[in-house]
């Protein structure tokens, strides 16, 4: 596919890396000239200087031969003019980062008046990321398919654990049959496990579970599934706004320390049942007077990585609470891998697995299968995928053991008619039937891609 990205922010230099990769035609558009020198250069793909909501610097982008205009400035008025003019004059799909939550109140108006194929506000989804991880607090990752209704979740196996020592066929019969391991993680090495693979203390694994058996899977082997009732955030942010707000939905305290006066006055304005504080998220004595030593947890989102990681640092040294920080820049990652701060959060990568579904979806129809999900798991070694079968796709009323599956790849759930299905070899696949897909196979667009050819 044709695809033009408007602005090289952190964003779109993620987009321009991923799509390039999975062998897409990309071309970028930025006012800086040395930011499009090094885009273009480092990802091999072709750089406009210039302003994107110009008529000339799209076309000479190649707007009339653009199957995809991603308008991902840091102005959300520039990206939806931005799609406003692609779209009259190169008649192609659109996606536009629109963050303003003013405006996202109203984003299905503005999809529909704009000709908008897709939005999407980095910090509403990083916001609900988040939400699902304190909703299971014990897990590194939590991941949803089938519209909430199926979990992907990663945690570690206790050293005391019944999972120790045991093999993936045996744990299916002797602790839950309704859980699937999907994926371990062992030290630097990712495996998709078949049923003779054994589990060991300190691995991480993947599993799918339905929403409403994680808790009891957890407490069978061992992981404690202490419930949240408060969080502190750190900053003010988009995100911590969007974040306090579905926390208060759920009944969670929430505390948000903010260095901004009027930031905070806008807060408490704008969340009445959240503690808005006016204070510096550094301060140790600021910290410790709002019992930063009970609270179940602290989630850093300041502009700041370093702050993220130093607060997070310091509260793996005073609390036992479930620690999350937001990071923005790559080279952070590294640094800190092995450092106990907690999840990781990083708004841009979790915008690019949304818009990276979209651009799969578009090379497919729906006869086929259409994808409704997308995530990279482990640095983007592995990939897990929900796709909705259709009437024409070739693996529609196949039973599983006799599909020629490719290598890595593993079928981990089948949502039916308000069902979730653990996959047997016995198992038919039906059109309509919401599949979830793990793999270490890169760019699978559709759900007969899992066959071999």
């Amino acid at each position: 596919m044709n695809i033009i990205i408007a602005g090289c922010g952190k964003v779109g230099c993620a987009l321009a890396e991923q799509l390039n990769a999975e062998g897409h035609e990309i071309s970028v558009i930025d006012t800086d000239p040395q930011v499009v020198q090094t885009v273009s250069s480092r990802f091999d793909v072709m750089g406009v200087e210039g302003n994107c909501i110009s008529y000339h610097v799209q076309k000479e982008a190649g707007i009339s031969q653009a199957d995809l205009l991603i308008a991902v400035t840091d102005r959300d008025e520039i990206n939806m003019l931005t799609c406003l003019i692609a779209k009259k004059t190169g008649n192609c799909q659109t996606i536009a980062r629109v963050r303003d939550p003013e405006y996202y109140q109203e984003i299905n108006y503005i999809r529909k008046e704009l000709g908008l194929s897709m939005s999407i506000n980095p910090e509403l989804a990083a916001a609900s990321e988040i939400s699902r991880l304190i909703q299971v607090p014990s897990a590194f990752e939590v991941d949803t398919f089938a519209k909430g209704r199926v979990s992907l979740i990663k945690i570690q196996i206790p050293e005391v654990s019944v999972l120790d020592n045991i093999s993936i066929k045996d744990m299916a019969v002797k602790v839950n049959p309704d859980v699937l391991i999907c994926i371990v993680q062992r030290e630097k090495e990712v495996i998709i496990p078949g049923g003779d693979f054994v589990l060991k203390s300190g691995d991480y694994i993947s599993v799918t579970v339905a929403i409403s058996k994680i808790n009891r899977f957890l407490n069978q082997i061992g992981v404690k599934a202490k419930q949240i009732h408060s969080v502190i955030l750190a900053g003010g942010s988009t995100i911590s706004y969007y974040l306090a707000k579905q926390l208060l939905a759920s009944k969670v305290n929430v505390k948000i320390v903010e260095r901004s006066l009027k930031r905070c006055e806008e807060l408490s304005d704008l969340l009445p049942g959240a503690m808005i504080i006016h204070g510096d998220v550094t301060e140790r004595d600021l910290l410790m007077e709002e019992n930063i030593e009970e609270v179940d947890a602290v989630v850093a989102l300041t502009d700041s990585d370093e702050e993220n990681v130093l607060l997070s640092l310091f509260v793996n040294k005073v609390s036992k609470a479930k620690k999350m920080v937001k990071i923005t820049r790559d080279s952070f990652m590294e640094v800190i891998d092995e450092m106990p701060v907690g999840n990781i959060v990083s708004p841009k990568d979790i915008t690019a697995e949304y818009i990276a579904r979209y651009v799969r979806s578009m090379q497919n129809s729906y006869d086929s299968s259409n994808v409704e999900a997308l995530y990279r798991l482990i640095d983007g070694k592995a990939e897990a995928l929900e796709f909705i079968v259709g009437p024409n796709a070739k693996v529609a009323n196949q039973e599983i053991c006799k599909l020629n599956i490719k290598s890595n790849t593993l079928l981990c759930s089948i949502y039916r008619n308000g069902r979730v299905i653990r996959p047997s070899g016995r198992e038919y696949i039906r059109p309509e039937d919401s599949i979830v897909v793990v793999t270490t196979q890169k760019g699978l667009n559709g759900i007969d891609d899992i066959i071999k050819k």
